[in-house]
């Protein structure tokens, strides 16, 4: 958590507060935020540079500059605040940013978990981690012979392989257990073993869910928030995950598991 319709409603409050603002000076915090390139040059590169542009990719926040693109992932708790330049430090604003009508835009992590690039922009699609994700949701490559070709070999369940980021980029837990129910395929099976049907139901649900949940700005789940005060409402259209009781479909009881360490919820009447 954040996945991509969080992600996607975050790029899009951003582009509303920060757009065309001119960055005169970083402040970095916790140096172990930024993954590429070293603090000190990361500082140097960035001053002056206008945001022009914010884009997605997968769950990465893609900040356009004049000369280069900061990649910026929120993993489990991080999150942009916007204060001025006056304002005390909270322990958890990790990096800053400050614009030249000296308000900042602050990275806000309890964690610590979230992650941040500055690449060239000629560079920045070769490098990791852009270079090592799959389709987007929306991709026309996104095809049935598509997951076919990716699913044959693996002999890992469903679930897991729906958050592998190398096939398709963008879903995360939540969103994977709303696609298989509604796909109606059990979480445990095999990837290698999932029939034509299954991937194109897979592949549908996968747009119609993630599609409504950007419309709804997400799904806030402990602390996800697009901007301070404001929460998704995806969650009041979730169907098993996080649910304890019947089915909305059969009235069966929702079961809740572990596949590999996460949290799995589904139906074992509609999913068999």
């Amino acid at each position: 958590m954040p996945e991509l319709p969080e992600v996607e409603t975050v790029k899009n409050t951003l582009k509303e507060l920060v757009l065309n603002k001119k960055i005169k000076d970083a402040n970095i915090r916790y140096d172990k935020i930024v993954e590429y390139p070293t603090s000190n040059e990361f500082i140097k590169d960035i001053k002056n540079q206008v945001i022009v542009d914010i884009k997605r990719r997968g769950k990465w926040l893609m900040f356009e500059l004049n000369d280069y693109y900061l990649l910026s992932h929120l993993r489990m708790e991080g999150k942009y605040l916007i204060r001025n330049i006056n304002d005390p430090y909270d322990k958890h604003e990790h990096v800053s940013f400050t614009f030249e009508d000296n308000t900042q835009l602050r990275y806000k992590d309890t964690r610590k978990f979230g992650r941040m690039y500055l690449y060239p922009k000629d560079i920045v699609y070769s490098k990791k981690p852009l270079n090592e994700l799959g389709l987007e949701p929306w991709d026309v490559n996104l095809t049935s012979n598509y997951l076919k070709d990716k699913y044959k070999n693996k002999k890992l369940p469903i679930k897991t392989v729906l958050l592998d980021q190398s096939i398709i980029v963008g879903i995360g837990n939540i969103y994977a257990d709303e696609i298989l129910f509604l796909a109606k395929i059990n979480p445990n099976t095999l990837a290698k073993d999932l029939k034509n049907k299954d991937l194109v139901n897979i592949i549908s649900y996968t747009k119609d869910i993630l599609e409504k949940a950007i419309k709804l700005g997400g799904t806030t789940i402990k602390s996800y928030e697009s901007k301070e005060g404001v929460h998704g409402r995806f969650q009041n259209e979730l169907l098993v995950h996080g649910k304890v009781g019947k089915c909305p479909n059969c009235s069966k009881e929702i079961l809740k598991i572990k596949i590999n360490g996460r949290s799995t919820y589904y139906c074992s009447n509609c999913q068999k």
